[in-house]
């Protein structure tokens, strides 16, 4: 499924920086997915607590 959205991403974003503005910046796949996101790494590693948080 992650290829699928990965595709979907990759023709989103050309499309759409086809048709963006001079002034606008380039779309990047990563701004049409779900699952593949810039998220900043985590300086450490992370608890068991704090990742059961994360999972509701």
């Amino acid at each position: 499924m992650l290829r699928t959205e990965w595709a979907a991403g990759l023709v989103s974003s050309t499309i759409a920086n086809v048709n963006r503005g001079k002034d606008t910046p380039p779309f990047s796949v990563t701004d049409f997915t779900l699952h593949f996101t810039k998220t900043p790494t985590t300086t450490g590693p992370v608890t068991l607590d704090e990742a059961m948080r994360t999972w509701s």
